[in-house]
């Protein structure tokens, strides 16, 4: 099966890149097609500039949009790996949401209201916070941490399957408990 990760983390030493090398294993072991987006390294530009808009409601897809969407439509399934930045994803991630997830790719208005166009089979949502689960439990804040994306985004655009992961007090996790958890989205990958 084809697995697309879309990676959001600037720090190639950061735990979040250790949780993606955990899943490629997971993944591969599992004999699944990965391609990995690592938004940062790519120095992707997440700005929807007024052309591409322009361009966009005209039916003109910019070629640096249609690659993108292509890769996005070639996966069976997709998995996004991002830390929690002020409730919600880093704007790097968001701005590819908004370049990437367009009218008549994603979703589509008809006579019964939005349409979700997406036929992935799953979607996972891995993320990691600095604060501890008992602050977002509470706040309320639990639903704002992986809303955004599993319902807002993924979910609107048709894609049925999706699950969602939130590891807590990452910065003072000790080494074992972070090895347990790599060992768990090991886990994960082969049984995605």
């Amino acid at each position: 099966m084809k697995t697309l990760i879309v990676y959001a983390h600037p720090n190639p030493q950061s735990f979040n890149r250790a949780i993606l090398d955990a899943l490629v294993a997971g993944l591969q072991a599992a004999k699944h097609e990965v391609v990995i987006k690592d938004l940062y390294a790519e120095n992707f530009d997440p700005v929807l500039k007024a052309q591409d808009l322009e361009q966009l409601q005209s039916g003109n897809i910019p070629p640096r949009i249609q690659a993108e969407q292509q890769t996005l439509l070639d996966a069976e399934q997709i998995i996004f790996i991002y830390p929690l930045w002020w409730f919600d994803r880093p704007a790097i991630l968001k701005g590819w949401f908004d370049i990437v997830f367009t009218n008549q790719v994603a979703f589509t208005f008809n006579d019964k209201g939005v349409q979700g166009l997406l036929k992935h089979k799953k979607a996972l949502v891995i993320i990691t916070a600095g604060g501890s689960e008992s602050y977002f439990q509470d706040t309320d804040a639990m639903p704002l941490i992986h809303r955004p994306v599993t319902d807002g985004t993924l979910g609107f655009c048709g894609i049925q399957d999706v699950q969602h992961k939130i590891y807590f007090d990452v910065p003072s996790l000790t080494d074992e408990k972070r090895q347990r958890i790599l060992q768990e989205i090991e886990q994960a990958g082969k049984e995605f």
